[in-house]
């Protein structure tokens, strides 16, 4: 088994403004996230945020301690949100052990452990600093929050699904669920939005291997955009908007870290204000 982290450092957006295609996707998208019996980690300074995939491909295999935390085990000081989008897999920590169909969410809370990841799941791993312990819970599809919004006549007809959030259960300060669009809607996400408290992180999957979402970021006044492919994950830092449209059927995992955990705490910016 191998375990790999890859660090991302804070971006000012005076710099992104200068940035080329190659730097952005450098610096905000991350690739090739699953692999077979790895695990592969981004570590970014964004709210400290770590994003990252675990593949135990039928074996047996353990996130416990990385260089970057310095700690004694990575959720030490740490919670995290755990995502399958495979099939049923299962994951152990605290001295449980979780089994995980496809799209359930697992919230492990601060001093959990080590981390063992089993079966044929593919795992979604978002974490972030903690204040605090709090309980360990299995969050299934049917027990999330679910919403619908958006509309056929403006192409974004699409369901939210919120699992770890204050309509369900308690965090310190991560936040994460995912939106599904409805077939013929492509746009997720309109109108655009940004939020000074608290990062972003997107992971696009359910996509045929030859779709591509194009992942529009940046200032309003000073956007620009990133073509991503099924099961690549992109970094939005709170100066950025953070909307898309795609070919094809989609679900993206949204997850965010910061001061607020109040999921409508955004600053909306209409179309008509973008450049």
């Amino acid at each position: 088994m191998t375990t790999h982290v890859e660090t991302r450092h804070a971006i000012h957006p005076d710099h992104a403004k200068r940035m080329d295609t190659a730097e952005l996707r450098q610096h905000f998208l991350t690739e090739g996230l699953f692999a077979d019996a790895e695990i592969r980690l981004v570590y970014t300074h964004y709210d400290r945020f770590v994003l990252g995939g675990a593949v135990p491909n039928g074996a047996d295999i353990t996130l416990d301690k990385i260089e970057e935390t310095k700690t004694a085990t990575f959720l030490e000081r740490r919670e995290m949100g755990i995502v399958n989008i495979g099939d049923t897999g299962s994951v152990t920590a605290a001295g449980r052990t979780w089994e995980m169909k496809t799209g359930d969410v697992l919230y492990l809370g601060r001093g959990s452990g080590a981390v063992t990841f089993s079966g044929m799941g593919r795992f979604y791993l978002a974490s972030c600093p903690a204040h605090r312990a709090l309980p360990c819970r299995l969050v299934t599809v049917n027990e999330a929050k679910e919403m619908k919004t958006g509309a056929v006549e403006t192409s974004n007809k699409r369901t939210i699904r919120q699992f770890i959030h204050p309509l369900v259960m308690e965090s310190c300060q991560l936040v994460l669920g995912y939106t599904t669009l409805e077939d013929g809607s492509v746009w997720n996400t309109i109108p655009s939005h940004v939020h000074d408290r608290r990062m972003e992180a997107y992971l696009y999957h359910g996509m045929a291997p030859e779709a591509r979402v194009l992942h529009l970021m940046g200032e309003p006044q000073e956007t620009r955009h990133i073509f991503v492919a099924n099961e690549q994950a992109v970094i939005s830092p709170s100066w950025s908007i953070h909307s898309g449209a795609g070919i094809g059927g989609y679900t993206f995992i949204w997850a965010m870290a910061g001061d607020n955990v109040d999921y409508t705490d955004m600053d909306f910016v209409q179309p008509g204000d973008l450049r």
